[in-house]
């Protein structure tokens, strides 16, 4: 069975009066729970900017919540060290505590990321024993000339290529509708899941361990409103959430919509 993942990218927001209060969220949205606790076939991780890290380490320490919620780098670097300022590296994040990290976000990609980038990022992740959420997606111009599955399994097939099946089940992967992120545009349900399913059969073709177990995350103007519908479809295996995430009990209202949808 896989495990439903609620995953919120904060992006380039926050402080650490943010980052205090968004933990004590969470601790008091937690007490009011069955069991006190979150659901235990949900995954929390959160992608704060790096500054921040270490300190929602330690909130989330404080608030008793460091084996409720995992944490993960935006981005990091292929190399492990080097001359590379303003650059963080894999082994980096992990020693100090995060355990995912986000590679290819379109966000990068259209800042210049290639596909062959992407793809070294997710072994520079591999090799730190991080694991890394493998971003896709398909601009709207690529949708409407009708080329939005060959964009998507390309952007698969380089990382699948670098390191192979095994190591791309290492991971997980986030269909982010490049048309979707942060305009207040949702891909239908039924539209995320046609895609969804698109990849999943890509993924079996290379191996059918793959196609059954690696999670698929939708991304792209989550909100509590259409979460429930969008995780209850039989390839969607939760979220990456965007500008929802920033509020803490957004967030969790999110998590709790995938309650009975864990496939």
């Amino acid at each position: 069975m896989r495990r439903l993942i609620v995953a919120g990218n904060w992006k380039m927001f926050g402080s650490k009066r943010f980052v205090a209060e968004y933990a004590a969220t969470l601790a008091r949205v937690r007490t009011s729970l069955p069991g006190k606790r979150f659901p235990e076939a949900i995954s929390l991780v959160l992608f704060p900017p790096v500054a921040y890290l270490g300190y929602v380490l330690r909130q989330l320490d404080e608030q008793g919540l460091v084996d409720s919620v995992e944490v993960g780098g935006q981005d990091l670097h292929a190399a492990a060290e080097g001359a590379y300022t303003g650059s963080i590296a894999g082994e980096m994040l992990k020693d100090i505590g995060a355990t995912w990290v986000l590679v290819g976000h379109s966000e990068r990609r259209q800042a210049g990321e290639t596909d062959e980038m992407v793809a070294e990022k997710f072994a520079a992740a591999l090799r730190a024993g991080l694991k890394p959420v493998l971003c896709i997606g398909e601009t709207e111009s690529e949708r409407d000339s009708g080329n939005a599955e060959s964009v998507v399994l390309r952007q698969i097939e380089q990382v699948a290529a670098r390191v192979g099946a095994e190591g791309l089940g290492r991971g997980v992967i986030a269909y982010e509708p490049v048309w979707a992120i942060g305009t207040g545009k949702t891909a239908t349900p039924a539209l995320a899941q046609a895609m969804h399913r698109v990849i999943r059969q890509a993924l079996a073709g290379l191996a059918p361990d793959l196609g059954r177990d690696l999670a698929l995350l939708y991304g792209g103007s989550v909100k509590p409103a259409n979460a429930a519908e969008l995780f209850a479809q039989p390839d969607i295996d939760g979220g990456l959430i965007g500008g929802a995430s920033l509020e803490a009990a957004q967030f969790l209202e999110i998590a709790q919509a995938g309650r009975s949808a864990a496939h």
